[in-house]
């Protein structure tokens, strides 16, 4: 089971989210206690993170976010990408009703997460 830490978006923000078997358990307003299931298949798009694609995800998101990546180039995220399991990927997640995040996992979960909405 891997960990998602879910920066901002719709979705209560921190590590307690998981994803398993294809699918994502998130917490929000809606699912308090329990969390919901996702299948990795409700998600419209999932791309690391940019300056570019952070400011097209738009106000749910934020401008704060937006700042962070500043720090870091495009290049390097898509290294992290690449690299060892102790890596980690920011990206952007939109499910098809419009829910948004934008969160962190390990190289290995967001490769996994990506192959399911193919």
């Amino acid at each position: 089971m891997a960990t998602i830490k879910v920066l901002a978006g719709d979705f209560y923000k921190g590590s307690q989210h998981k994803f398993n078997f294809g699918t994502l358990t998130l917490f929000s307003d809606k699912a308090k206690w329990m969390g919901e299931s996702i299948p990795s298949t409700q998600f419209a798009s999932i791309e690391v993170a940019s300056e570019e694609s952070v400011k097209r995800a738009g106000g749910t998101i934020g401008w704060g976010a937006a700042g962070a990546l500043v720090l870091g180039p495009v290049g390097l995220l898509a290294g992290l990408m690449l690299g060892g399991k102790s890596k980690d990927v920011t990206f952007i997640g939109v499910l098809h009703d419009g829910r948004k995040m934008l969160a962190t996992t390990d190289s290995k979960t967001f490769t996994k997460l990506q192959a399911a909405i193919f």
